[in-house]
C-alpha cells in the first residue's frame, strides 16, 4: 500500500513538472514570437492541419473584425512564403530554436515543397504539399512541434474530434 502510495505520488509530481516545463518553454516561445511575428499572439489565433501530402498553416484574428491584426498577419504569412520558398526556415528556428522537429528536413527541402498563401476573411493560410514522403513527415512533425510550443495560441485540426 505504502508503495503503491509513492509510486502515485511520484507520477504525480513528474506530471506536474512536466506541466510547469511545458508552460515556461511556451512563455519563452510566446515571448520569442513577439519579437518574430508583428502581430498580437494574445489576439490571435494559429491553426495547423496535417493532410496526407503536407498540411496547412492558418493564422487568424481572434476577433474578425480587427482589420490590423488582419493586415498584420496577412503581410507576416506573404514574407514567410517567400522566406519559406527559398529554404529559409530562420524565423521558425528563431522562435522555437533550431533542434525543432522536422526543421532541419524543412531547411534542405524548400524546393521540395509547394507552398502557396491564400487570405483568410480574418488572416491568411499558407498550404504545403510535397510528393516526398520525409518532407510530408518533417511537416507533420513541424506542425505537432508548432502547437505544442504555442499552446493556448495554436490547436490542431488533427485532433480527436478536430
Amino acid at each position: 500500500m505504502v508503495a503503491a502510495v509513492l509510486v502515485l505520488a511520484f507520477l504525480g509530481v513528474s506530471v506536474a513538472s512536466s506541466d510547469e516545463g511545458a508552460q515556461r518553454r511556451q512563455a519563452a516561445v510566446a515571448e520569442r514570437g513577439r519579437r518574430v511575428m508583428p502581430f498580437d499572439l494574445d489576439a490571435t489565433t494559429h491553426r495547423f492541419d496535417s493532410h496526407a501530402a503536407g498540411g496547412v498553416q492558418s493564422v487568424v484574428a481572434d476577433d474578425p473584425g480587427d482589420a490590423g491584426q488582419i493586415s498584420l498577419i496577412r503581410g507576416h504569412l506573404r514574407e514567410e512564403l517567400a522566406r519559406f520558398r527559398a529554404g529559409d526556415f530562420g524565423d521558425p528556428a528563431a522562435i522555437h530554436g533550431g533542434g525543432m522537429p522536422g526543421l532541419a528536413t524543412l531547411q534542405k527541402s524548400g524546393t521540395a515543397i509547394d507552398i502557396r498563401y491564400q487570405d483568410l476573411v480574418d488572416g491568411g493560410r499558407l498550404t504545403y504539399r510535397s510528393e516526398e514522403p520525409v518532407v510530408v513527415a518533417a511537416l507533420h512533425e513541424w506542425f505537432a512541434g508548432q502547437v505544442s510550443d504555442h499552446g493556448r495560441h495554436a490547436e490542431s485540426g488533427n485532433a480527436p474530434g478536430g
